[in-house]
């Protein structure tokens, strides 16, 4: 989530809809501090790391629009485009991962538009990571989002995009991000990967490792 800061100008992208992508943001980190004391009540482990959240920044928003060819418009930053809001939680352990996201798939006022399991399907250069997209479901719509031609849908909600990740799969990500080898080494870029992809599959033998180890502690509970 890097580049993302909150703008404070009136005159957004997002219209006069920033007070509430903040009250959403909040809402659902605030679900996920108390499902963490839960479990830590119960089981004495925490299973979230860190949460990190943001409203993606009025200049990381248009250059999106401009990258996938819209207009600058709330339409485009809140119905085409379904990651205004951000939401990562990095986890202690590979079971805490699917913890948190049964906890949001249920979380009241939301319904779950879209999932990807790149932890059991990872991705070709070893990317691992549980994706999520969100919508409200409780009448909380954009304002100003109406459909611009007869064939567009009107806006159904505010969508929040959610990655759910074990630290060692977030430490691997944040690495990789900085390498950007496809620019300054593509001649070796498919050396790279391979050797990417193999870190990642030490790094999840290596949870999968330390999720078996806390398992063995839990039964002694």
């Amino acid at each position: 989530m890097q580049g993302d800061v909150l703008m404070g100008s009136q005159e957004t992208i997002y219209g006069a809809n920033l007070a509430e992508m903040e009250r959403l943001r909040e809402e659902v980190t605030a679900s996920l501090e108390v499902l963490r004391r839960q479990i830590c009540e119960k089981t004495a482990f925490d299973p979230i790391e860190h949460i990190l959240s943001r409203v993606k920044s009025e200049e990381s928003m248009r250059d999106k629009c401009r990258m996938r060819g819209l207009p600058e418009t709330a339409h485009s930053a809140l119905v085409d485009i379904r990651d205004a809001i951000g939401i990562r939680v990095v986890c202690a352990f590979r079971s805490d991962v699917y913890l948190v996201r049964d906890h949001l798939a249920h979380l009241e006022g939301f319904e779950v538009v879209e999932e990807k399991d790149y932890i059991k399907n990872a991705k070709e250069n070893g990317y691992r990571s549980y994706h999520m997209i969100l919508r409200t479901a409780d009448g909380r719509v954009p304002v100003g989002c109406e459909p611009v031609s007869a064939g567009d849908e009107p806006s159904r909600g505010f969508y929040i995009e959610v990655q759910l990740r074990t630290i060692s799969m977030d430490t691997w990500a944040a690495l990789e991000h900085h390498m950007k080898y496809k620019k300054q080494a593509p001649a070796n870029e498919r050396l790279i990967v391979s050797e990417l992809k193999r870190c990642a599959d030490e790094l999840a033998s290596t949870d999968l490792s330390m999720q078996a180890l806390r398992d063995l502690i839990l039964e002694e509970l």
